[in-house]
Parts: C-alpha cells; structure tokens; sequence
C-alpha cells in the first residue's frame, strides 16, 4: 500500500487535547486519525448500499403497483390488527 501525507490546519488547543486522549489511549493522533477516516468511508460505503438498495425496493414497489399488483387497504388493516395483538399478548 502507497502511503500519503494528508496535511490540515487545526486549532492548536484542539491539537493538543487531541493528542493528549490519543496518548491517553496508548495511540498516536496520527493512528487515531487513520482509523476515523477508515470509519468514516466505510461508513459512507455502508450508507451509499442501504441507498441503492432501497431505491430498488422502491421502484420494485412501483413497479408492481403500476402492474396493479396491489394489497387493498382492508387487508392491510386486518393483517395490521393481528401483529397489534400479538404484539400486546407478548408484552403483557
């Protein structure tokens, strides 16, 4: 793995905090650093997924109502109405 120098400009009060609660932790704010950014784009991946996935789920749901491939509300209720219920018997 290639390596680069990532340089930014921060408070120097921050710095030093910063540095002393990586110490702290028996790290380098430069270890610390790398890890948030890891944490950071693996998160963005994570999230950019969920999205793509759900815009799927979406169009599929589209779809198949312009297919007329629908549930009538009623349905909807009673079906509803029955995980209420279990839902309440399981609290209780």
């Amino acid at each position: 793995m290639t390596e680069a120098t990532f340089t930014f400009r921060v408070e120097e009060q921050l710095k030093s905090a910063f540095a002393l609660a990586a110490k702290a932790q028996d790290r380098t704010g430069a270890q610390l650093l790398r890890d948030f950014m890891r944490e950071f784009v693996r998160n963005q991946q994570q999230m950019a997924e969920h999205d793509a996935w759900f815009r799927r789920e979406v169009q599929t749901g589209i779809e198949a109502a312009n297919a007329g491939d629908l549930i009538a509300a009623d349905d909807v209720e009673a079906e509803s109405a029955l995980w209420r219920d279990n839902l309440r018997r399981k609290s209780a």
